[in-house]
């Protein structure tokens, strides 16, 4: 892969003159172009400062104390190594870098902390007292338990680490900062407790960060994930988003690597199989009987979602194969538009009315979605484009969807169902089998980063896929899945 070329700025280093320095930093930034850009020529102690932050993004308070104390200099305050003094003595706040090269200076405008130049000096300083913009870290809307934490992650990633931080007191836990993206610049972090990750799948997921080369991640996380994977037209996902702290901390403690992108609230789980979308953590926030019930009734709602159409249309073309107590599946009143078309029709409609209650105003949703089912059906089994039978067996399939709790999957399986009922439409019966065993050999050969996508299936471990079955009560779980290669096997 090529790399973008970067410009010759970036790698300048500052001059000794301050009026040098302005003069280009006002060009690169666009001081005078953009209205949120700022800079302030000041005097402090008989020596020529020039301060660059953006509006927005720096604290007044701090700012305004900073000033004050910079402005009681004497002038002798100021001989001999003026950076050392100011840094140890008369910048009163914590976190505070230097650096001497322009690209590093703009970087850190741009990025939200103030740049202080000085006069004579080639080194800036470099204070941190920037705050984002942020909403409250509310409980997520597609991840929501009966009991347990309220807490989500939200858009600024220092936010969502000290939410993790504060899960996981381990000196172990490591955050390693990164940046993608030779003009968004945007800040990247991969978390992993140390002595329990599989060192050598770190190495991996950080070079395959590294080798992103492109202008931004408009799409943050999602976009991110693409460039990781590779797999730009294969449905299925392959890593497991959350907007936990809590089941983030899960992960981390099993070995899991972790990525926070800023600007999203959404953290990729690596590596990640088939069957860590299947589970929820509200089945972890009840007893081990009701979380084992739980799982198997997501489980059969999962496996509706993918089979029941496909199936219930073979069984309703094919009426003569059902025995006399089985009649009720099919049919009862045919209609002019064909079973399969119906389907098809209603899948569509289904979608629509999805997408309309994303762009609906939330008060306004849930009567909307209401209204539009209950009304929309009746109307439609009314003037004959849909048989009742229809109606139902596509709600179940649907309602199946719903009850995925990864959003993707659920999304990934509705395009496989469509796909088997449009093969057994095709081929009828050998369609229905052929499609099944053919998607399940295809997922069979997907990997992730070398993680087999459908462990502890295959390749079969028995004691990890009784634990998918069952909800394990948390004192009888010892060991740490063996996909993640961690160091630790033991929890205990």
């Amino acid at each position: 892969m090529s790399q973008t070329k970067l410009p010759e700025w970036t790698k300048q280093k500052l001059n000794k003159s301050l009026s040098e320095n302005i003069k280009l930093l006002d060009d690169i930034l666009g001081v005078d172009e953009s209205f949120d850009m700022l800079f302030r020529k000041l005097k402090y102690g008989n020596q020529d400062f020039a301060m660059y932050f953006v509006d927005g993004f720096v604290k007044d308070d701090i700012l305004n104390r900073i000033m004050e104390h910079l402005s009681g200099i004497n002038p002798i305050d100021l001989t001999g190594d003026k950076i050392k003094k100011l840094l140890q003595t008369e910048i009163p706040y914590i976190e505070i870098e230097t650096t001497d090269e322009i690209g590093k200076v703009v970087d850190n405008v741009l990025s939200g902390p103030l740049v202080l130049l000085i006069d004579g000096e080639t080194t800036a300083i470099v204070i941190d007292a920037r705050t984002y913009p942020a909403r409250g870290p509310e409980e997520p809307d597609i991840e929501r338990v009966v009991r347990g934490s309220r807490d989500g992650f939200v858009e600024t990633i220092i936010f969502n680490t000290a939410l993790t931080r504060r899960r996981i007191r381990d000196p172990n836990l490591r955050f390693e900062f990164m940046q993608v993206g030779t003009r968004t610049k945007t800040d990247i972090c991969v978390a992993y407790i140390k002595d329990v990750v599989d060192e050598g799948y770190v190495k991996t997921l950080k070079q395959k960060i590294e080798a992103v080369d492109i202008d931004g991640l408009p799409m943050a996380e999602k976009s991110l994930e693409e460039y990781i994977f590779r797999k730009q037209w294969n449905p299925y996902p392959f890593v497991r988003y959350t907007e936990r702290p809590d089941v983030a901390a899960v992960h981390l403690l099993e070995g899991h690597c972790l990525v926070y992108v800023d600007t999203s609230p959404s953290v990729m789980i690596t590596p990640s199989t088939f069957f860590h979308h299947v589970q929820h953590a509200e089945e972890y926030r009840q007893e081990p009987a009701t979380g084992a019930f739980l799982r198997w009734t997501r489980l059969l709602a999962i496996l509706m979602s993918l089979f029941l159409l496909p199936v219930w249309y073979f069984l309703a073309t094919h009426a003569e194969i059902l025995p006399s107590w089985l009649a009720f599946i099919g049919v009862q009143e045919a209609v002019a538009i064909p079973i399969y078309l119906q389907i098809i029709l209603a899948e569509i409609g289904i979608e629509i009315l999805r997408m309309a209650s994303i762009h609906t105003p939330s008060p306004l949703a849930t009567a909307m979605g209401l209204i539009a089912a209950i009304l929309l059906g009746e109307i439609a089994i009314e003037v004959g484009w849909f048989s009742p039978e229809v109606i139902l067996y596509v709600a179940i399939a649907v309602i199946g969807t719903f009850a995925t709790p990864s959003y993707e999957l659920g999304l990934a399986n509705k395009l496989t169902r469509m796909i088997l009922l449009t093969v057994t439409a095709l081929l009828g019966g050998w369609g229905l089998v052929l499609g099944s065993g053919a998607w399940f050999i295809w997922l069979s050969r997907q990997n992730a980063l070398n993680t087999p996508y459908l462990w502890p299936l295959i390749p079969f471990n028995g004691k990890a896929l009784k634990d998918v079955l069952i909800r394990t009560p948390m004192p009888n779980k010892h060991k740490r899945p063996s996909i993640v290669s961690p160091q630790d096997p033991d929890t205990q």
